[in-house]
């Protein structure tokens, strides 16, 4: 059953993932290791796992849970990125990339409510058989 509206916020969910792939190349804070790409390969991952997983209903929740520890986390490190990031004529623009785990933290709260509602339907129509 994937055309469910929690299906409709992961993947919300997921293209923040990807915009913030394609807007976060320019983002080096432990050096020359790709650190943004590969966390948003993975939370990518995750959020198609958490798709695809639409009978587990408590798997999906749980991974979402995790995505969603990944972007605080991402976020806390691109807060400080935008904080020690010195504006004048070499990058006068601070960049947007807070921006999409912010949005992917809220979507997959919303996935998770609609998750729940899900568990707590399934649950009173088993009690009626």
């Amino acid at each position: 059953m994937l055309q469910r509206i929690q299906t409709v916020w992961i993947f919300l969910a997921i293209l923040g993932a990807i915009f913030l792939f394609v807007t976060g190349q320019d983002f080096s804070l432990f050096g020359p290791t790709p650190f943004i790409s590969i966390i948003c390969v993975v939370m990518i991952f995750l959020g198609f796992i958490s798709i695809l997983s639409y009978k587990d209903r408590k798997r999906q929740i749980l991974l979402n849970n995790i995505s969603i520890f990944i972007n605080v986390l991402l976020l806390g490190l691109l807060a400080y990125w935008l904080l020690t990031l010195s504006g004048g004529i070499h990058f006068p623009e601070k960049g947007i990339e807070p921006f999409f785990p912010f949005l992917s933290i809220i979507c997959l709260l919303i996935a998770n409510v609609y998750i729940r509602k899900d568990d707590r339907l399934v649950k009173s129509v088993d009690r009626l058989r």
